[in-house]
């Protein structure tokens, strides 16, 4: 059974993941917006903080020139339209084969972690697990499937951010393996795990609060009997579950999407020393708001995503039920 639930998990992981990947790409994109070492950042295009009704600014000296004028602000749409239309619409997919691989890693491990530990910790009467408890088992199978995963992770960041580098800047890798043979040869071993201990707590957040969700939010529209057990209760339970990890896991995201994509280049100090060095700087810079960039990305890849792994996980359990 402990087999079959990380191949079901597996299967249903890589179909959400490279479906959803453009979702993802413009997420990532808006997250390294606002980066103040990045090079001409008045290039950059702004984009619309989430959540952000008044712009909070900074007052300057008089001594100080006054800011250059900054672009108009587009949303993830616009975004995506810029990058079909500059880039290519094959841009959208920037990164897919690094994703696969991540969900072949880390998605794999964490649903068929879960999903032994949901067993074994269920009440042997009931069968049922309680809440607390289906959030440790979260908590536990995102950590480390975050570990075994992390060099995807980075990988597919960096394939994703590549196309709003200079070109004479962009790293041009040509597949996750490439990518990582890269990373390896140049900047060592150790930038496979380059804001690992982020991707450890993001995943850690992700899993508990999307896996435990799904569980909880399930049991209860069938306890209650508001719906039965089909694709309607799947869809409506994925995606309070992709809410809830989407407002959970925002602000780790930005800070995980920053460090592994900082360039570090021999003898000059890296732009952040670490996760709380990122969040200060960031949250300096560009306000606390900033942390909950890319949310409507977000939240519009995590709903999608959550719902076709669940439906997809729902259906490829029902076609191995006999194994």
């Amino acid at each position: 059974m402990g087999v079959k639930g990380f191949v079901e998990g597996g299967i249903a992981s890589i179909i959400a993941g490279a479906s959803t990947h453009p979702l993802d790409l413009i997420k990532v994109r808006i997250q390294l917006q606002g980066e103040s070492h990045l090079p001409n950042p008045a290039m950059q295009p702004a984009f619309r903080p989430p959540l952000a009704f008044t712009s909070a600014t900074t007052s300057m000296p008089s001594t100080f020139c006054a800011p250059a004028p900054q672009p108009p602000r587009v949303g993830p749409v616009s975004l995506g339209l810029r990058i079909a239309q500059t880039e290519g619409i094959a841009a959208l997919f920037s990164g897919v084969s690094a994703t696969i691989l991540r969900q072949t890693l880390y998605s794999t491990t964490r649903m068929g972690l879960y999903d032994i530990l949901k067993r074994k910790w269920a009440d042997p009467e009931s069968g049922n697990l309680p809440l607390p408890r289906k959030l440790a088992a979260g908590l536990v199978a995102g950590g480390v499937g975050a570990a075994v995963g992390n060099p995807a992770d980075v990988a597919m960041v960096r394939m994703q951010a590549d196309g709003r580098l200079p070109i004479h800047q962009r790293r041009n890798y040509k597949s996750v393996i490439d990518a990582i043979r890269e990373m390896s040869k140049h900047e060592g071993i150790t930038s496979l795990w380059r804001g690992s201990s982020l991707t450890v707590n993001r995943a850690m957040i992700v899993t508990a609060s999307q896996l435990a969700s799904y569980d909880q939010m399930k049991e209860v529209i069938l306890e209650k009997g508001i719906m039965n057990d089909g694709i309607g209760t799947h869809v409506v339970a994925s995606f309070g579950a992709g809410f809830v990890a989407a407002v959970a896991s925002n602000p780790i995201d930005v800070m995980k999407t920053r460090v592994m994509n900082m360039k570090v280049e021999a003898g000059a100090t890296a732009p952040y020393s670490g996760a709380l060095d990122c969040a200060m700087k960031t949250v300096r810079a560009e306000g606390p708001m900033a942390l909950y960039k890319g949310f409507i990305p977000t939240i519009s890849r995590q709903g999608p995503f959550t719902v076709v792994l669940f439906v997809t996980l729902e259906k490829v359990r029902e076609l191995l039920k006999d194994f």
